[in-house]
C-alpha cells in the first residue's frame, strides 16, 4: 500500500500545540500521551534500529512506531499477528455479524463516563446473545464468539456500538451434538434489541445507585434520581437498533472479515484527501444515504478533537472473548466443537492463511531482496549524532 499523502500525524505537528492550549479545559494526561505518540511515530524522537542485508550487507536506519492503539500506523502488524492467532480458532461453519448500538442520546453520558458504559456494552450485548441463544425456543445451545468496540461514525462524531462475529450454531447443553440455527439470520433481531434494551438500562440504573457515574456541566440535573429515570425511561420506549447480516463465508472468509473491524482507529491516514489552510478534507460514507461517499472539510482543530472523542481508558480491553470462545474455555470446548463438525486440527488443516505475516520485524532490502536483520538498537542521542556525521562529512566533500 502506497503511502497516504496526508496523515494524521501531519495535523497534529502543524496545529498540535494551539489545538492544547485552547483545549485545556477538558484534555486530560491520556489525550496528551496519544498526539505525543502519533506526532513522533517512526521519527528520531522514538528511536530506532540499524539493519543489514544478510546477502549483500546493505544497511539502513528504520525508526521506532509508537505502538499505540490509537495511532493509525501502527495497527497493521499488530492485526496480522492476531489473526494468525484467530486462525486457529475458525470452525467450519458459516458466521453471522451482530451489530449492537445505543441510542445517540447516550453518547454524551458515554463521553463522560467511558469504561463504565463502554465495558457495559460489552456486558449487555454479550448476555444477550448468551440468554437468547441458549433459549430452546431460539436455537437451545452454547455459543462463542467475538466483540469489538467502534465509537465511531464515519463522520468521526461518537457512535459506541459493538461487532459481533460468530460461528453460525452453537453445542448443545450436553456437549454431544452441535445445534445448527434455525433462522435465516441466526437469532431474531427483536428479540435481540428489545433483551439488550432492558439489560442495559439496568446495568445503568446499578451504575447510578451505586454512586459511579459522573454529570458534569449542563447534564448536572441528572444527578437527581428521579431526572434521571424519568431520562431512562424515554430511552425505554422506543426500540433499539440492533443489525444483523445474513451468514457469510465460512473460515476462508472469516479472517479477511475481522481485519475490516479489528485494530481500527477513527479516521485511517488513507481517508484523509487533503490539509491545507488550517482545514482538513476527509472521505466519509453517509449510511443515512444508501453509504454514498462524501468529502467533509472541518477546521485542523475540529478534526483533531473528534480524534480524539475516540481515545479509550487505559488499560481498557476492545477485543473479548464469550462462550466457547473464552479465554478461560477455549482450549477445552474448541476440540469439542472440532470434533463434533469433523473438522481437522489447525495442524493439519490444509486451508492456506492468506492473511499470515512474514516473520514479525522483518523486511525486505531494497537492492537484492534478501532479508534485513537488526544488528543494534539506537536511540534518539545516537540517530541524532549519526545524522550530524553524515551531514558534516557531507559538507567537508
Amino acid at each position: 500500500m502506497t503511502r497516504p499523502p496526508f496523515e494524521v500525524a501531519d495535523i497534529i505537528r502543524a496545529h498540535g500545540d494551539s489545538f492544547v492550549n485552547r483545549n485545556r479545559s477538558w484534555l486530560t494526561w491520556l489525550h496528551l500521551r496519544i498526539l505525543f505518540a502519533i506526532e513522533h511515530c517512526r521519527t528520531a524522537a522514538l528511536g530506532g534500529h540499524l539493519d543489514r542485508c544478510r546477502q549483500c550487507g546493505f544497511e539502513a536506519t528504520s525508526f521506532n512506531s509508537c505502538r499505540s492503539r490509537h495511532c493509525p500506523k501502527c495497527q497493521t502488524n499488530a492485526r496480522n499477528k492476531w489473526l494468525v492467532n484467530r486462525g486457529k480458532e475458525l470452525l467450519p461453519v458459516k458466521y453471522v455479524h451482530v451489530v449492537f448500538t445505543i441510542p445517540h442520546e447516550l453518547a454524551w453520558l458515554a463521553l463522560q463516563n467511558k469504561k463504565i458504559v463502554y465495558d457495559l456494552l460489552f456486558r449487555s450485548s454479550a448476555a444477550t446473545l448468551m440468554e437468547i441463544a441458549a433459549d430452546p425456543k431460539h436455537l437451545g445451545a452454547e455459543i462463542g464468539f467475538l466483540s469489538v468496540l467502534h465509537t465511531w461514525r464515519q463522520n468521526l462524531q461518537i457512535h459506541p456500538h459493538i461487532h459481533c462475529v460468530i460461528p453460525s450454531g452453537g453445542l448443545s447443553p450436553d456437549h454431544q451434538r452441535w445445534v445448527h440455527p434455525r433462522y435465516p439470520f441466526f437469532l431474531p433481531v427483536r428479540v435481540l434489541s428489545r433483551v439488550f434494551r432492558g439489560k442495559f438500562i439496568a446495568g445503568l440504573k446499578r451504575a447510578f445507585h451505586a454512586g459511579e457515574l459522573r454529570f458534569p456541566g449542563h447534564t448536572k440535573l441528572l444527578d437527581q434520581e428521579k431526572l434521571f429515570h424519568a431520562f431512562l425511561r424515554q430511552l425505554f420506549r422506543h426500540d433499539w437498533v440492533v443489525y444483523a447480516k445474513r451468514p457469510f463465508g465460512g473460515p476462508e472468509h472469516v479472517l479477511h472479515y475481522l481485519a475490516r473491524y479489528t485494530h481500527r482507529v477513527a479516521i485511517s491516514n488513507h481517508r484523509i484527501v487533503n490539509f491545507a489552510d488550517g482545514k482538513v478534507t476527509f472521505r466519509w460514507k453517509d449510511y443515512a444515504h444508501k453509504n454514498k461517499k462524501r468529502l467533509m472539510t472541518v477546521t485542523a482543530e475540529e478534526f483533531l478533537r473528534r480524534f480524539l472523542l475516540h481515545s479509550l481508558p487505559r488499560g481498557f480491553v476492545r477485543i473479548r472473548f464469550c462462550g466457547f470462545l473464552a479465554n478461560r474455555r477455549r482450549g477445552e470446548l474448541l476440540p469439542v466443537c472440532r470434533r463434533l463438525l469433523h473438522a481437522a486440527s489447525p495442524e493439519n488443516s490444509t486451508t492456506p492463511d492468506t492473511s499470515a505475516p512474514g516473520a514479525p520485524g522483518t523486511w525486505l532490502c531494497p537492492h537484492c531482496g534478501g532479508v534485513m536483520v537488526l544488528i543494534e538498537r539506537l536511540t534518539p542521542q545516537q540517530i541524532l549524532r549519526r545524522s550530524v556525521g553524515r551531514e558534516s562529512f557531507a559538507d567537508s566533500s
